[in-house]
C-alpha cells in the first residue's frame, strides 16, 4: 500500500491470492449483517447472505445496451459475480454516447462480448459470460440454471417471449404451484425521459401479458395522409420509405436497411424533396434514421435510474433482506422529478399465465380471417404472426400459417370447426402454445 495524505491507495488488489481484500464488501455487509428499520420482518442478519451473493447466485442479464451496461456495472459492484449476458446486437457508433462499456475501437463487435470483457477486466473476481445470440436460441435447461433474470430490452415481443419461457418452467402438483420452480423476472424499460421497472414472480404476480395494455402502441401514420396530405416531416420520410423505395428500387431488389448509410441517405434526399414540395421543414438525417429504424430517443440518466431500481430489486430478492417492490415503479422526469409505485394486478384470464384456455366468441358464420384479426388487434393479445392448429377427428389440422394461408377466408363450417372446438395458437411473442376455446354466439 502507498499512503498519500489521509488516503490509502491499494497497489495490490488481490489478497492471499484472492480478490476479497479487507473491507471490499463493507458497503454490502451493512445491509446483510445488521438489522434495520426497513429490513424484511423475517430477516436475520448473517454472513451467509454475502457468501451466497459472491459464490452461488447466478444472474442472467438480457440486453447489453443502454440499460444492460448500467445493469452489469451495478450488479458486479454489488457483489454478484456469476453473471451471464445475452445480446444479439453489435456495437454501432451511435451507442457510444450512453453505453459506457464500449469504445470507438469496439464498433462492429458483439455487445455481449465487449461488455463482458470490460466488466471482467475492471472488477476483480467477476465472471461475466457473454452470449452473442437471440434469447430464442436457448432452451429451458439454459434458463433453469439462473436464480434471477433481469431484462434491459427494447422489444415488447422479446419481453413477452421471456415472460412465456419462465411461465413454461413452472411446475404444479395437484394444481398447486411449486415455489422452487419460480424464477423471478426483473424488467426495466425506458423511453426518453420516462421509464419503469417491475418485479414479476411468474405464476404468482402479474406477468408481462397481464398488463399488455400498459405498453404504448407503435405509431403508424394513415396512408392517405402520407400519400396525399403530408403535414409533418415524419410523413415525408414515411412517403419515401413506404411508397418510393419499392417503386424506384434504388438498390435493386434489396430491402431497406436502417443500418446502411447509403439507404438512409437516399431516403433522406427523397424526404427533403417531398418536404420542399409541401413547404414542410424539419427533415434531418437523424430524424430520417429514427423514423426508418423506429428509434425512440435514449437518455443516459433515465437508463441509470431504471437500471439502479432494477439492480436494487435483484439485490433484495437474492438476499431476502428486504421486501421487494410490489410490483411496478414508474419514473418520469420530463417536468421535474416524479415517481410512484402501484401493484399491477394479475389477470384471471391472462393468455400467458392463467393456465386456462381463452374464450373466442364468434358467430358460426364467421371466417378464419376474423379470428386472425382478433388475435392481432386485441389489446390483451397483440399477436404478430399467429399460426393456428386444431384437432379434428383425432388428427392435427393446420388452419393457418403465414406462408400457407389458403384457409384464411374460409368459413368455420367448411373448416369443420364446431362450438367448443379448441384451437392451439403459436406466435413469436411466446415459446408456449396458447389454447383457445371457440364459443359460437347467436
Amino acid at each position: 500500500q502507498a499512503t498519500q495524505g489521509h488516503f490509502t491507495i491499494k497497489t495490490e488488489m488481490a489478497v492471499d491470492g484472492g480478490y476479497d481484500w479487507d473491507g471490499r464488501w463493507n458497503h454490502v455487509r451493512k445491509f446483510l449483517e445488521r438489522p434495520g428499520p426497513f429490513a424484511h420482518p423475517d430477516f436475520e442478519p448473517c454472513t451467509e447472505s454475502l457468501q451466497f451473493l459472491l459464490e452461488m447466485c447466478k444472474i442472467l442479464v438480457i440486453g447489453a445496451g443502454g440499460l444492460g451496461c448500467e445493469l452489469l456495472k451495478n450488479l458486479a459492484l454489488s457483489g454478484f459475480r456469476l453473471i451471464h449476458v445475452v445480446d444479439m446486437d453489435t456495437i454501432d457508433i451511435s451507442n457510444l454516447n450512453r453505453q459506457f462499456l464500449f469504445r470507438p475501437k469496439d464498433v462492429g463487435r458483439p455487445k455481449a462480448e465487449v461488455a463482458a470483457d470490460f466488466i471482467n477486466n475492471r472488477i476483480p473476481g467477476c465472471k461475466v459470460v457473454p452470449h452473442y445470440k437471440k434469447i430464442q436460441d436457448f432452451d429451458e435447461s439454459f434458463y433453469r440454471q439462473f436464480h434471477i433474470i433481469v431484462c434491459g430490452l427494447d422489444s415488447i415481443i422479446a419481453r413477452r417471449w421471456m415472460n412465456g419461457m419462465l411461465i413454461s418452467l413452472l411446475s404444479y402438483e395437484d394444481g398447486v404451484l411449486d415455489p422452487s420452480s419460480i424464477i423471478p423476472l426483473i424488467d426495466g424499460g425506458t423511453e426518453g425521459f420516462k421509464g419503469n421497472s417491475r418485479v414479476i414472480l411468474p405464476g404468482m404476480t402479474a406477468c408481462i401479458d397481464c398488463t399488455l395494455e400498459l405498453y404504448p402502441p407503435q405509431i403508424n401514420f394513415p396512408m392517405c395522409t402520407i400519400a396525399s396530405m403530408p403535414r409533418l416531416p415524419e410523413h415525408c420520410i414515411e412517403y419515401a420509405r413506404i411508397l418510393l423505395w419499392p417503386k424506384e428500387k434504388p438498390f435493386g431488389e434489396t430491402s431497406l436497411d436502417g443500418d446502411n448509410p447509403e439507404h438512409i441517405q437516399w431516403v433522406f434526399k427523397k424526404s427533403i424533396e417531398r418536404a420542399a414540395e409541401f413547404h414542410i421543414t424539419g427533415v434531418t438525417y437523424r430524424l430520417t434514421q429514427g423514423v426508418v429504424k423506429r428509434i425512440i430517443p435514449a437518455v443516459a440518466s433515465t437508463n441509470a435510474v431504471i437500471a439502479a431500481a432494477c439492480s436494487l430489486e435483484v439485490f433484495k430478492i437474492a438476499s431476502s433482506a428486504y421486501i421487494p417492490l410490489n410490483n411496478y415503479l414508474v419514473f418520469n422526469d420530463v417536468d421535474g422529478l416524479y415517481t410512484y409505485t402501484f401493484e399491477a394486478e394479475r389477470k384471471e384470464n391472462c393468455s400467458a399465465c392463467s393456465q386456462v384456455p381463452q374464450n373466442l366468441q364468434f358467430p358460426p358464420s364467421a371466417k378464419l380471417q376474423e379470428v386472425l384479426e382478433y388475435l392481432m388487434e386485441n389489446a390483451s393479445l397483440q399477436m404478430k404472426s399467429p399460426a393456428i392448429t386444431t384437432t379434428l377427428e383425432g388428427k392435427n389440422k393446420t388452419l393457418y400459417l403465414q406462408v400457407f394461408n389458403f384457409t384464411e377466408h374460409t368459413h368455420f363450417f367448411y373448416l369443420g370447426l364446431s362450438d367448443g372446438q379448441e384451437l392451439a395458437v403459436a406466435d413469436v411473442t411466446t415459446p408456449q402454445t396458447v389454447l383457445f376455446k371457440l364459443n359460437f354466439t347467436t
